[in-house]
């Protein structure tokens, strides 16, 4: 668990700040590993289709690192350092693993929407669970999840012939 600071002001109430804590940490692990998988994909991709789709996967890194820093900055907002360790992500992460060595583009357009798919899904649980405790959190959770969503959509939509 990550560690909290003597934070003398705070922001949201002990008790609801270490549940709000704890969603933000879930999506934490969860962004970073999408970001990590992701440029895994964009790194070994073959195939058809392997320019727009080498392009896409550096957006979706992209807003991930840009949502888990976010994430990170709001934990430590609210007194509690986060956690983003190697082992944290692979111990915590509820993402499935991504396959290693090279891929083709049809692979990973499944792939990378599942983990999208995956990613939204922790996501939106911390939208519902930070609803009263901390609105803050949660407007923070609801843009990173819009982006997401707009991810997923595009992906997916390669899936389809």
């Amino acid at each position: 668990m990550a560690t909290k600071q003597k934070q003398e002001r705070l922001i949201i109430e002990e008790s609801a700040r270490d549940e709000v804590v704890s969603q933000l940490q879930g999506c934490l692990v969860n962004l970073i590993d999408l970001s990590l998988q992701a440029k895994q994909a964009h790194w070994n991709l073959l195939g058809r289709m392997f320019h727009p789709f080498h392009k896409q996967l550096d957006e979706i890194v992209d807003a991930a690192r840009t949502g888990s820093d976010d994430v990170a900055e709001r934990i430590a907002t609210l007194g509690v350092a986060a956690d983003g360790r190697a082992e944290t992500v692979s111990e915590q992460s509820s993402l499935d693993s991504f396959p290693e060595g090279r891929i083709s583009v049809e692979k990973a357009v499944t792939l990378t929407a599942d983990r999208l798919q995956s990613t939204i899904q922790r996501l939106r649980q911390a939208i519902q669970a930070t609803d009263d405790a901390d609105p803050v959190s949660q407007d923070l959770l609801i843009g990173i999840t819009s982006e997401l969503e707009k991810h997923l959509w595009m992906v997916q939509s390669q899936e389809q012939e």
